[in-house]
């Protein structure tokens, strides 16, 4: 996620900031005096990283960095892991197993596509395929689709997510260290710094989708969706509003939340010429034709954005339409309303002290969940 490794994050201490708020001209007061809180959902987990449900499945699929995907059925954690590939992960810090995701069509193909860092810490995306048991995936069935070396052990993005299209789309980090060094973020010709889009129910392992941005473009890799990125450690699709929001992970300064058109091709976020608002190595730079976030917040706030969803439940009915977000460090829960390039009614609700955030999770049906680095899981429930 950031620059500094998981486990030197787990030593920081834990700032959970005041409830505030900060509401918009609109002066919609149901969300903002509605009070939330968190319900343990499990508890024992190895540092949880990611949680997704198949589509209409009431199971809860958590992703465990050592390697293993553990499944939360009918309220109870499972003893037996889902997938267990902890023998070929690399794992701690900024390494390990990173996201899974869910083929549309699970329901018939089965397909599930995970993200990890191998033995040598190179990123490494690969499907497979459940067993003839629904609660466990058949290990043997490994295909790999897509690899890309990690020149330094951090910012590994590490999402896979299909979006609206079908298509699915992975997040790669700039390749690491600070500052990317190699200029990764800007350079069209590696994947890394990007968010890619291929299309797996063609080619093989894959194809480049023909409207790519990039398809066309000498010495441009055709994957390439977006680009400038340091770390999208986690984004999302509104389908609903047809909107992506992308939380990328700040070097010193800035932490960011984007959000665009979600058919709107070769975005270009702007890192390393910019790291939030603000022109990262001089006083001034060129931001034309780069994204400007519409939500920064700086690191006496927090370290590491954990980007989440947009609220689209039907439990918490005044919270629909607001993107949530956390940060590591600081384990607070935010949220805000988009409208017309504006990130309205900001609102920190107050939850507690629930240790480091790790990622968002969404089931079948809308409602949010949070995994934290103290192996729990938990829903966001209405409180009052």
């Amino acid at each position: 996620m950031n620059s500094r490794p998981l486990s030197r994050l787990l030593l920081l201490a834990l700032a959970i900031p005041a409830c505030s708020d900060s509401s918009g001209p609109t002066g919609e007061t149901p969300p903002l005096d509605l009070a939330l809180g968190v319900q343990e959902i499990a508890t024992g987990l190895s540092n949880p990283l990611y949680l997704a449900s198949p589509t209409d499945d009431s199971r809860l699929f958590v992703v465990e960095q050592p390697g293993r995907i553990r499944i939360i059925k009918n309220g109870q954690l499972l003893a037996t892991p889902f997938l267990d590939i902890t023998s070929r992960v690399s794992s701690g810090g900024e390494r390990g197993l990173l996201s899974v995701a869910f083929h549309p069509s699970y329901a018939t193909n089965g397909f599930i596509y995970v993200n990890f860092t191998d033995l040598a810490g190179n990123t490494r995306v690969e499907r497979f395929t459940v067993s003839s048991n629904a609660d466990v995936a058949n290990a043997a069935s490994s295909k790999l689709i897509l690899t890309q070396t990690q020149p330094f052990a951090n910012h590994n993005g590490g999402l896979n997510l299909f979006g609206p299209d079908g298509m699915l789309y992975i997040g790669l980090g700039d390749g690491g260290s600070g500052g990317d060094p190699f200029g990764n973020g800007q350079n069209l010709g590696t994947l890394l710094g990007k968010i890619l889009r291929i299309d797996v129910d063609h080619g093989d392992p894959y194809a480049i989708p023909a409207d790519n941005p990039f398809v066309t473009r000498a010495g441009a890799r055709g994957e390439i969706w977006a680009y400038g990125l340091r770390n999208p450690w986690r984004f999302a699709f509104d389908r609903l509003a047809g909107l992506l929001y992308v939380a990328d992970v700040g070097q010193d300064r800035f932490e960011e939340v984007n959000v665009v058109v979600s058919s709107r091709s070769g975005v270009n976020y702007g890192w390393n010429v910019m790291e939030g608002q603000s022109c990262y190595t001089t006083s001034s730079c060129s931001q034309t034709n780069l994204e400007i976030p519409p939500l920064v917040y700086d690191h006496a706030s927090g370290c590491s954005i954990i980007g989440g969803y947009v609220y689209r439940g039907t439990v918490i009915t005044p919270l629909v339409g607001r993107y949530f977000y956390s940060d590591y460090c600081n384990g607070f829960l935010k949220s805000f309303r988009y409208e017309n390039g504006q990130a309205l009614e900001q609102k920190t609700w107050d939850i507690g002290s629930i240790g480091n955030v790790t990622s968002f999770g969404q089931d079948a049906a809308g409602e949010l969940y949070i995994t934290t680095a103290t192996g729990k899981v938990y829903k966001i429930i209405r409180t009052g």
